[in-house]
C-alpha cells in the first residue's frame, strides 16, 4: 500500500519506519522538502521510502497518518492539500499538546470538542480515524515493549476506515482483542485528554514503555 507520514518527528519516524518493514511503499512529507531530518530518514529507511513535501507525499498516498504537531496539524494538512486528501483513510495520531507556558503541556483542545473532529470537520470528504496516541512512539509500532496485555483504542465516523486500521495496528502487533474500538470520532476526546496523565505518569515512572488494561 502506499501510505504517506507527515510528520518527520520521532512519531513519524517510528511508524514510517515500521511501514517500510511491513513491505509498504511510503512517502514522508514534510514543511520542507529538503529538510533536514527527511534526509536523514530516507538515507536509514532503504527501499521503499520516499520523501517530500505534505503536499507531495500525500498525493501520492492511498491512507495517510498525520503525525505532525497537534497544535499545527491542521495548517500542515492544509498545506498537503484537501484534494490530495479527499476520499482517504486518515489515521490522526496527533494530541494538540500546548508547550507556550512550558512543561507540563496543556491542552489546545479539550471537552467538548478534539483535534481529530477539527480535521474531520476541516476536511469532510477524509476518513478520519483516531488512534496510537496514547502511547510512546516505541510502543505504537512495538507493543511487545509493555508486558502483559494492554489496550490501544481506535474512533472514526467510517466503519470502513476503522477497519483498514485496525489491520495495520495488527501488522504493527496488536493483538485483536488488545484494540478497543471507542465508537466515532467524538471518542478522540477521551483519549486526547488521557494524553495529560500519560504526561504525568511518564514523569512518575521514568520510562515511556507503559500503558494501560482494561480490567474487568
Amino acid at each position: 500500500m502506499r501510505v504517506a507520514v507527515l510528520g518527520t518527528g520521532s512519531v513519524g519516524r517510528a511508524i514510517a519506519t515500521r511501514l517500510v518493514q511491513l513491505g509498504h511503499e511510503v512517502a514522508m512529507g514534510s514543511r520542507s522538502a529538503d529538510g533536514e531530518a527527511l534526509g536523514e530518514w530516507l538515507a536509514a529507511a532503504g527501499e521503499g521510502a520516499k520523501g517530500g513535501s505534505f503536499a507531495d507525499a500525500a498525493a501520492a498516498s492511498e491512507l495517510v497518518f498525520n503525525c505532525t504537531a497537534g497544535v499545527a496539524s491542521l495548517d500542515a494538512l492544509q498545506a498537503a492539500g484537501a484534494d490530495n486528501l479527499t476520499g482517504k483513510t486518515l489515521v490522526d495520531v496527533a494530541n494538540p499538546l500546548d508547550f507556550s507556558a512550558g512543561f507540563p503541556p496543556t491542552l489546545s483542545v479539550c471537552n467538548d470538542d478534539s483535534l481529530a473532529e477539527q480535521i474531520q470537520a476541516a476536511f469532510p470528504e477524509t476518513r478520519v480515524v483516531k488512534a496510537l496516541n496514547t502511547v510512546n512512539n516505541t510502543v505504537m509500532v512495538d507493543p511487545g515493549r509493555v508486558r502483559g496485555d494492554h489496550t490501544i483504542f481506535v474512533c472514526g465516523d467510517d466503519e470502513a476506515a476503522k477497519a483498514q486500521v485496525r489491520a495495520l495496528l495488527e501488522a504493527f502487533g496488536w493483538p485483536p482483542e488488545s484494540i478497543t474500538d471507542l465508537g466515532d470520532l467524538t471518542g478522540a476526546r477521551a483519549t486526547e485528554m488521557y494524553v495529560a496523565l500519560w504526561v504525568r505518569l511518564y514523569g512518575t515512572l521514568e520510562t515511556a514503555d507503559f500503558n494501560i488494561a482494561i480490567a474487568r
